[in-house]
């Protein structure tokens, strides 16, 4: 078995720097002895130590344990996690208690035993290990919760419509409400709750989205409610469920409007209750978020209490928030064309893109089914298509109800015979069609929700 740990060892004493080496270099990676403290700061410049035994004093005649602590300090200073283990005659314990006070983690007694010292050295590292591995978790936590809260730059609007919505989150993002988000497909419902979620007294948590229409029905209660290790065949550990793991934050959930009944009565159930059973689990426990849900179901058919629990609803829309598509803020669309064209040419290394007055024409003209998600689209693929610094409505590629209705069309040999690219642009066809309806595309394509997601993620749509 490999050795770990690295240990540092300081004393004045010779016999004890021999005798410690000889035993910890058999049990521990590395050992690393010092006879004068003032070289302790340039060892752990050179090394990364996990236990430091420290004697309590240096020179002849000292006794007082002073110098021992004021070098405890000093390393503690220097590295707030290593593990100090101070090394006291028996006629000194109450100095080295003192030191415990003051930031030590044990400490042994000469004459030493070694059994003792190899336990006590071996609690060290592995205490060192576990500080670690939870600062470490803490800033990749920290770091999840700057990136998952932001503010995202891409809500960019100069319309009055746009402007409502806004006002609407500025008032309901410091409290605790519930939110629904309503809109079609593509007009930004995920970046209007991660706004909710920036402006809130909870910005400093978790931000969690889960998409409900992308989870089967076998899989919801693990996926949302977490389960116990040999709860279910395939169940190999203990994992934890959506709400718990947003515990503090927000919980974004979106196309709600596409969960079962049967499954809205047990997501119900949790929110009423504020606690979650884990499946296999024997006892509920408690949890803390903030319920964010959007759906591009129309707010009537959510009214209908054959599709949807009137008091899921009720529970849901605290607040309601209606986001109009692009079709119904023309002032947003060249805003949006022009930020995005920015964003692609340096994304592809490519110069700056303005459009001709023909191309913002079209951009203005066009019905956008798929809202600003259908145009970022098109913006990518004119800044890759054009061949000068100028966007011209061909570049464009703007797909007109009724241009491939014609007979010709119809029998026309396609000249992209790839099947990969011939998916991709019959995928692209069927969500233009539908007002980019994941359902309904999905319907027409022969797929389930699930796959037509994958495919889009493979494509990149």
């Amino acid at each position: 078995m490999s050795k770990i740990g690295t240990i540092l060892v300081v004393d004045d004493d010779d016999d004890i720097l021999t005798a410690a080496r000889l035993l910890l270099r058999r049990r521990f990676g590395e050992v690393v002895t010092c006879r004068r403290p003032e070289r302790v700061p340039d060892l752990m410049e050179r090394h990364a130590f996990d236990v430091v035994l420290l004697d309590m004093n240096f020179g002849p005649g000292e006794s007082s344990g002073k110098q021992g602590l004021e070098w405890l300090e000093r390393i503690l200073g220097i590295d707030p996690d290593v593990v100090v283990i101070m090394i006291t005659a028996h006629s000194s314990v109450d100095t080295a208690v003192e030191a415990m006070k003051r930031g030590a983690t044990d400490f042994v007694t000469k004459p030493w035993q070694n059994e003792k010292v190899v336990a006590t050295v071996t609690t060290g590292v592995e205490l060192r290990r576990s500080r670690s591995e939870t600062a470490t978790l803490r800033r990749a936590n920290e770091a999840l919760r700057e990136a998952s809260g932001a503010i995202s730059p891409d809500i960019i609007s100069e319309s009055a419509a746009m402007q409502e919505v806004f006002s609407v989150v500025e008032r309901a993002a410091p409290t605790d409400a519930n939110v629904l988000i309503l809109g079609e497909n593509g007009t930004g419902k995920e970046l209007v709750a991660r706004r909710l979620h920036a402006m809130s007294p909870r910005s400093r948590q978790v931000f969690l989205a889960l998409d409900m229409g992308a989870i089967s029905e076998s899989l919801f209660e693990s996926e949302l409610f977490g389960h116990r290790k040999g709860a279910f065949t395939g169940a190999n550990e203990d994992r934890l469920g959506r709400l718990q793991a947003a515990d503090g934050g927000t919980l974004f959930l979106d196309e709600i409007g596409n969960l079962p009944l049967h499954l809205q009565a047990k997501l119900l159930s949790v929110l009423e209750q504020r606690e979650v059973t884990p499946v296999g689990a024997d006892r509920p426990q408690a949890f803390d978020v903030r319920v964010v849900s959007a759906t591009n179901t129309p707010i009537e058919h959510l009214r209908d209490a054959d599709l949807f629990r009137p008091d899921l609803l009720f529970r849901l829309n605290t607040v309601e928030i209606t986001i109009p598509p692009l079709r119904e803020r023309r002032d947003d669309i060249l805003p949006i064309a022009r930020h995005y064209a920015a964003v692609y040419a340096r994304k592809y290394g490519k110069s700056a893109r303005t459009f001709s007055p023909p191309a913002e024409t079209a951009l203005l003209e066009y019905d956008w089914p798929g809202n600003v998600r259908a145009l970022r689209h098109a913006i990518e693929r004119a800044v890759i298509l054009t061949s000068g610094n100028r966007i011209e409505p061909v570049d464009l590629q703007l797909d007109y109800p009724g241009t491939l209705a014609t007979p010709a069309a119809a029998t026309a040999i396609p000249t992209i015979l790839n099947l990969d690219e011939m998916e991709k642009a019959t995928i692209e066809r069927a969500l233009r069609k539908h007002g980019f309806n994941i359902s309904r595309a999905a319907a027409e394509l022969g797929l389930t929700r699930a796959s037509l997601y994958r495919r889009m993620e493979k494509h990149g749509i």
